[in-house]
């Protein structure tokens, strides 16, 4: 399993915000590269990058950051917010974003997730943003009814093979993974999926890790690392099978 550090845009800034609320926001790094590059010196291989503005306006915001951050640095990064269009997620392409990741508009049009699957599909990610047991859309400022197994096995329907499942509320509390859900998840998801959402530390992340599900790639973090509960080396080893 890999560990990709999470970096979210907001205003120009890398933020942290708790459960997804845009009133709890708390500025880590003045400028989202440095924080990038700390991440990348400390040895992390793979970065997850959020556009916050873009999530909430619904199209990207800040694919200026995501060209510094992947032609200064080199490193593969993983682009999400705002992606809800083939010119949108062609320019987070063009920025130099290795995956996107897809969320509010995979589940409103089956033709939009068709051509992003045929065209560029490895490099598809699909979010799924849970709250209250439930989708959540719009960077997470709208729930919905729709239950994420539901979804996951529809879009496996239509070709998706990568998904990025989220807990929102426990996003950015501090409180630790819900295994039994991590492995409810695991068992509906065909290809490979990532987990994120209330990573507290490398204790939390070996749990992960043993479980051994098989199609569990990675796990994202971000409020842990900013605060130093662990380090990348540290997550990374946390992950690593021994």
């Amino acid at each position: 399993m890999i560990l990709l550090p999470a970096i979210d845009i907001r205003g120009g800034k890398a933020v942290r915000l708790r459960q997804g609320d845009f009133a709890q926001e708390t500025v880590y790094q003045d400028d989202p590269l440095e924080a990038a590059a700390s991440f990348v010196e400390a040895g992390a291989r793979f970065l997850h990058v959020v556009d916050l503005d873009g999530a909430r306006e619904g199209h990207p915001v800040n694919t200026e950051h995501l060209k510094r951050i992947t032609r200064e640095l080199g490193v593969a990064v993983q682009y999400g917010g705002g992606l809800r269009s083939i010119a949108a997620v062609r320019e987070a392409l063009a920025a130099g974003a290795e995956r996107v990741v897809v969320g509010t508009a995979a589940y409103t049009d089956v033709e939009f997730v068709d051509a992003l699957l045929e065209s560029w599909e490895p490099r598809i990610v699909i979010a799924v943003d849970v709250r209250g047991g439930h989708v959540s859309v719009s960077g997470w400022t709208k729930s919905t009814q729709m239950l994420p197994e539901d979804v996951i096995r529809r879009l496996q329907q239509r070709g998706a093979k990568q998904f990025m499942y989220t807990n929102a509320d426990r996003d950015g509390m501090l409180e630790g993974a819900d295994l039994d859900e991590v492995k409810r998840i695991s068992s509906v998801v065909r290809g490979r999926f990532l987990y994120s959402g209330g990573i507290s530390s490398a204790e939390d992340l070996r749990a992960l890790r043993d479980l051994r599900l098989v199609n569990l790639a990675g796990v994202v973090s971000g409020k842990a690392l900013y605060e130093g509960r662990f380090t990348v080396p540290q997550g990374m080893a946390a992950l690593a099978d021994e």
